[in-house]
């Protein structure tokens, strides 16, 4: 999805979100109208789906942004802080209690992402924040993901309110300020909105079934595809302290993995 958002080229933020979740709703839509409960929605659900939209789409904004501002690489890296920092808004939303192995990745994950950012008065500081802050956003409407799972509500509903939230917020933005597009920026964010569909669909089935603790290691494969794509089709390079970062966060998210895994098999 994040090499397509590029490839698509010089077109304003909300055009690229507005086609990326207009995708998903068709998406969504045909899954559910296929199924016998079609498009019931419980009655409890309806205020964690507005804060599960809200915080989704400012994550998927703030990603966008920053893939189109600072390398792939790092935005995504960035933007996958959002299992962490899921773990923190589970205290809050879940009175989920975090284990000591969960304090310990937090810490270890922001330090890594110091290491991406590399502080500075910069703009590629400003756009490694709003990466940042993107997969903050996303960390939080995951968390509202696995509250409307723990509460009996559908994966594709989560995904349609989602994904028409979105689309809709993002009409004023298009109407102002829409650009022409070629042929090719069409097919690139046709492109975008099928990858980021399936993932989404995926991601949500994920958060839904499982705490954030447990799964959150297999969502940084993605930081591994995103530096080789920008590699081989923007010649992106990390620098040494990005490959630092990349080394602290996912090393210990797979740390992680092998700690929980040890002790459920020794139950």
């Amino acid at each position: 999805m994040s090499i397509f958002v590029r490839l698509a080229g010089d077109i304003p933020t909300f055009q690229k979100a507005f086609f990326r979740n207009l995708i998903a709703v068709g998406v969504a839509f045909v899954i559910l109208a296929r199924t016998p409960e079609g498009f019931h929605v419980k009655k409890t659900s309806w205020k964690n789906l507005f804060y599960r939209s809200f915080f989704g789409s400012m994550g998927i904004i703030c990603n966008f942004w920053a893939i189109d501002h600072i390398g792939i690489a790092d935005a995504n890296m960035l933007n996958k802080m959002s299992p962490f920092f899921a773990i923190l808004m589970s205290i809050f939303l879940l009175r989920e209690k975090p284990k000591r192995i969960d304090i310990f990745s937090v810490i270890i994950a922001l330090i890594g992402a110091a290491f991406v950012i590399k502080p500075s008065a910069s703009i590629a500081s400003f756009g490694a924040c709003i990466a940042l802050f993107g997969g903050f956003t996303s960390g939080t409407a995951y968390t509202f993901v696995r509250k409307l799972g723990q509460s009996g509500e559908r994966g594709p509903v989560i995904v349609l309110f989602f994904s028409a939230f979105s689309t809709i917020l993002c009409v004023p933005f298009i109407l102002t300020g829409h650009a022409p597009m070629s042929l090719g920026q069409w097919f690139c964010l046709l492109l975008a909105g099928t990858c980021a569909s399936i993932a989404q669909l995926n991601i949500t089935a994920a958060y839904t079934y499982a705490p954030a603790a447990k799964i959150s290691v297999f969502d940084y494969v993605q930081v591994l595809f995103a530096a080789l794509w920008g590699f081989l089709f923007f010649s992106e390079i990390p620098d040494r302290y990005s490959v630092i970062g990349y080394v602290l966060i996912i090393g210990i998210a797979v740390f992680k993995y092998v700690i929980n895994n040890k002790k459920r098999l020794a139950h």
